[in-house]
């Protein structure tokens, strides 16, 4: 590979030094101020006036894994509804607020969902007007002709993402796989079409009326604002809001597989693709922030040593990745890999065998940890360089654990990681006879 040899032995030096720089520096601090409203309703201020602009960041602590069996998608649902109307904002969420500049959406996963809108400062009062009718007021709207809709848009969005996408459906056999019938994680966030379908008016309002509660979220407010004047806007806005029975909070049990899982699909994908999957600690845990960097170790990057051996060497993937899938109840680390033309998953699976036994033999070396901890920090540091960034981490840390100020022990969880404990936390989590081997390969007529 021309220029390969220089930028292997360039990229260590360079890594090293911007890590000890890194690592010498004290974390970053991010100034705020919490409070809590009569109706529990949870508030971090966080001022920053380096631009005339702001976010409200509101999340409600539900995702996918509250819902029931026969009753799913509906967190994802709610994340349309949310932008149909409410009692005194009849109309469609998304146009006053792009008319003046603003940016408006909203997210859901296996665990919470969050809502966001980043206005001029001076728009401020609208946004929280806007977020504070539709948790109060939202089902006085609500129609059986709005949720029909909304039921075909996310039933729609299921075909268009999973169902009619190249390897769109790899993350629904995954989670089925992964986990348990009944599990919270058993089932992807988007839902199954037939609870979708089934769905009545009364079976959503009462999952709102659970979920969607003062005492059940936490709004953060980040940017160009007066504190003193965003407290009274808040209370005008949110405390008329009435609380609710407070939710019980769905757990479950690590889990753990007996032996290895061999699975195969065959789709209208245009190569042959794998996916290796281990249940690995939840996230905010030590070894949750050691497997992060095991994956960049892994595959961060052309020299990294799954991409070095399985795209370069023996040019039998046209690409791979790593990640930590993390999550609250427990979080799964895995390895994807497309093959090349003329080879062959269990390749695939042979070759990233024998470079994880080759590691669980001699190691991984300093020099792979410092640039993979390295190239977190930088990611880290860019991702709270902005106000939305800022406000989403705050509202991430109060969720996980009651504390918006958590940034100094996440930081710390990744600067503890060293060589022994990454190859501990390697051979622990990750054996050849307790995970999933997901296949999927063309259609035979193809």
């Amino acid at each position: 590979m021309p220029g390969g040899a220089g930028r292997v032995t360039a990229l260590p030096m360079i890594s090293l030094l911007l890590h000890s720089a890194l690592a010498a520096s004290p974390p970053p601090q991010i100034p705020f101020e919490k409070y809590e409203l009569s109706n529990g309703l949870q508030v971090i201020l966080a001022p920053d006036n380096s631009v005339p602009f702001v976010w409200v960041n509101l999340w409600y602590y539900v995702g996918s894994k509250d819902e029931v069996v026969g009753r799913t998608g509906f967190a994802h649902l709610y994340e349309h509804m949310m932008f149909q109307g409410s009692a005194n904002m009849d109309d469609d969420y998304f146009q006053p607020l792009q008319r003046v500049g603003g940016q408006i959406n909203g997210t859901t996963n296996l665990d919470r969902t969050n809502f966001f809108e980043g206005v001029p400062s001076e728009y401020l009062p609208m946004a929280l007007f806007l977020e504070s009718d539709r948790m109060g007021w939202l089902l006085p709207a609500m129609t059986q002709e709005k949720l029909d809709n909304q039921k075909l848009v996310v039933r729609n969005e299921r075909r268009q993402r999973y169902e009619n996408r190249p390897y769109g459906n790899a993350w629904v056999y995954l989670l089925e796989n992964m986990y348990p019938e009944g599990h919270p994680y058993h089932t992807a966030t988007i839902g199954k079409h037939a609870d979708i379908d089934a769905a009545s008016l009364e079976d959503v309002q009462a999952f709102f009326k659970k979920w969607y509660l003062p005492n059940n979220a936490s709004l953060v407010i980040a940017g160009d604002f007066d504190p003193a004047v965003a407290k009274a806007q808040v209370e005008q806005w949110f405390a008329a809001v009435p609380a609710g029975p407070e939710p019980e909070l769905t757990a479950a049990a690590p889990v753990a597989l007996a032996a290895e899982k061999v699975v195969r699909y065959e789709e209208n994908v245009p190569f042959p693709k794998v996916w290796l999957a281990w249940h690995t600690p939840a996230v905010l845990s030590r070894e949750d922030a050691a497997l992060d960097v095991l994956s960049s170790v892994l595959t961060n990057g052309r020299d990294a040593i799954l991409y070095q051996k399985l795209v370069y060497e023996l040019q039998i993937a046209q690409d791979v990745s790593a990640y930590q899938a993390s999550a609250k109840l427990g979080s799964m680390f895995i390895i994807e890999a497309t093959a090349t033309p003329g080879h062959t998953t269990e390749e695939l699976v042979a070759a990233i065998d024998a470079v994880l036994a080759d590691l669980r033999t001699k190691g991984t070396s300093k020099a792979d940890i410092t640039t993979a901890l390295t190239a977190y920090e930088v990611q880290f540091f860019e991702s709270i360089g902005s106000i939305q960034g800022k406000a989403n981490l705050l509202n991430n840390y109060n969720w996980l654990t009651g504390d918006p100020d958590y940034l100094a022990e996440d930081l710390a969880r990744y600067r503890s990681v060293k060589k022994g404990y990454l190859d501990k936390v390697l051979r622990t989590w990750l054996p050849t006879d307790k995970r999933v081997v997901m296949h999927i390969n063309p259609k035979a007529a193809q």
